[in-house]
């Protein structure tokens, strides 16, 4: 029997990478208010190959360019 692995993140720019990538998001939890946890399928075991390309990649780089704008708009 094939059990779905599943790896969980409510890092928003990690689940769009991980979206982009080609992973099936199986759910999203929103049981936390101004939270959601990102439950992606990982059977193939590589979400810790995909996180670590992430975070050395240009797209990490745009989302923190992305964060630190939201930053100056809202003083």
């Amino acid at each position: 029997m094939n059990e779905i692995k599943e790896f969980a993140t409510s890092d928003l720019a990690l689940a769009g990478y991980l979206k982009l990538r080609g992973l099936e998001l199986v759910r999203i939890d929103r049981s936390t208010p101004r939270r959601a946890v990102f439950y992606f399928n990982d059977s193939l075991d590589v979400v810790e190959h995909l996180a670590i390309e992430f975070a050395n990649s240009d797209f990490r780089k745009y989302d923190a360019e992305v964060r630190a704008l939201k930053k100056l708009i809202h003083r």
